[in-house]
């Protein structure tokens, strides 16, 4: 292995050569967020004078970890958790950049919001630069009650949506850094799942972000904010497990982090219903104005492109036996914490009681709608593409059905790692995974998807034209 040092604005940066592409891990985009700034905005760095080593992951942010059963759980080893935690990895070409630069794809995780990192396996950027031309960025974000509770009203410059305020951060280091890696910082495409997607239905309408990135694909997660009311309840009952009140107010300051994790735990405890998340972005009126369906639909992002989709089978993933079933007012209480909306019953009501009736639900209400909504209102702005993913593996125990998350091994091609799922790779799955890698990356390169058999029809109220 080589090493390969690049000049910032603010230093030096040494990562590795490896096959074909260079590296750089664990690169910080701003100031640790601990102390006196935590739940704070985050601040930006200073200059370093030595050259800093970017050959190892940095710290990912606190967090319940995954299973190592599950689709991100793979890690040789629990990777350190600190709320110094503001990094990102950076993946390109070795060859020589052209003068205008790569275009450059800013990976956003997913997570519920509460876990996931930029350095899991499964988004390692390697293929995807390597074969696509571009440069890949992953990055960490504060996650939980670190990243999403609701301090704003308490003044003091506390902040509610830090996590999406880091991952402004992280687009603007992007913006002022990746030329010095041979990337354009006028060619920017977010991409995310999930909470990743989630995250960037919010950027898209949060004017902090505007023109930090001009092409935006959200997998599986659209327009999604906590409602006022409730996130209002979530700060008050955390901040009581904390015992910060108007008498010690410092304690929000100086806790340990293990204390503010277990508040976490015991908040969702108290007042988590099945799958809600407690931990998502609400509307402040400050880092974010408006409900973010609300503000694209008045042209919030005019100026970006859009590629949008699900998987045929979001809800199976989160629905899988018996014990995960809800009876239809605790699946109303719970869809109304997870999308905001209000009296849900009517909309519920037709599916049974039933892992596959719930399962359904989950996919049509809280992936399928939002995500027809959102390029809708986009689509009267921008171009927009939708997709559905639908691959399976019949007779597979996650994979018998095209779940929550399937898709991520495929557009970064990586589906070796699908292995400790059982899974063996058969050719068809790599013609997949190169035509959706492809597919991607034509649309950060040239601003619209393609298709192997040729034209990708964009989506509009007329035709509704969507890829399976």
């Amino acid at each position: 292995m080589e090493s390969i040092t690049v000049h910032t604005r603010l230093g030096q940066l040494r990562g590795e050569t490896v096959n074909g592409y260079h590296v750089w891990k664990g690169i910080p985009y701003a100031q640790p967020p601990v102390g006196e700034l935590r739940f704070h905005a985050p601040q930006p760095l200073k200059p370093w004078e030595e050259v800093r080593d970017a050959t190892n992951f940095g710290p990912i942010c606190p967090q319940p970890m995954p299973s190592a059963e599950s689709m991100t759980g793979n890690l040789v080893e629990p990777p350190e958790q600190s709320e110094d935690c503001l990094y990102l990895n950076v993946w390109t070409p070795a060859s020589e950049a052209p003068a205008k630069g790569r275009p450059v794809m800013v990976w956003i995780h997913g997570g519920a919001f509460v876990t996931g990192s930029g350095i899991i396996p499964l988004y390692d950027g390697a293929r995807m630069a390597e074969n696509g031309d571009v440069v890949v960025v992953t990055l960490n974000y504060r996650l939980g009650p670190l990243g999403f509770l609701h301090l704003t009203p308490r003044g003091d410059g506390l902040t509610s949506n830090a996590g999406l305020l880091d991952q402004i951060a992280a687009l603007e280091w992007v913006r002022d850094h990746i030329a010095a890696f041979g990337g354009n910082p006028d060619e920017v495409t977010v991409f995310g799942e999930s909470a990743g997607a989630m995250s960037i239905a919010a950027l898209l309408a949060m004017p902090a972000a505007e023109g930090l990135f001009q092409r935006a694909i959200l997998q599986s997660g659209a327009s999604q904010v906590l409602p006022t009311s409730q996130a209002e309840q979530v700060t008050a009952a955390y901040l009581q497990q904390l015992g910060v009140d108007t008498l010690h107010p410092e304690r929000l300051f100086t806790l340990p982090t293990e204390a503010l994790m277990l508040a976490m735990a015991k908040t969702h405890e108290m007042m988590g219903s099945g799958l809600a998340m407690l931990y998502q972005p609400v509307v402040d009126g400050v880092t974010l104005p408006d409900v973010p369906l609300s503000a694209i639909a008045k042209g919030s992002a005019k100026q970006v492109s859009v590629l949008i989709g699900t998987n045929l089978h979001e809800g199976a993933y989160f629905i899988r036996k018996e014990s995960h079933l809800m009876n239809k007012s605790m699946a109303s209480q719970a869809l109304e914490m997870m999308t905001g909306m209000s009296d849900v019953g009517d909309l519920t009501e037709p599916f049974p009681v039933t892992i596959e009736g719930q399962a359904q639900m989950l996919t049509d209400l809280f992936f399928w709608r939002p995500a027809l909504a959102l390029a809708v209102a986009q689509a009267v702005h921008a171009p927009v593409w939708m997709y559905r993913f639908d691959w399976t593996l019949p007779g597979h125990p996650v994979f018998g059905q095209a779940v929550h998350g399937a898709e991520i091994a495929f557009v970064f091609d990586n589906l070796e790692l699908l292995g400790k799922l059982g899974l063996d790779v058969h050719p068809p799955m790599r013609t997949l995974a190169y035509d959706m890698q492809q597919a991607w990356v034509a649309f950060a390169r040239d601003g619209k998807p393609v298709l192997p058999e040729g034209e990708w029809p964009v989506y509009d109220r007329e035709s509704r034209a969507v890829v399976v």
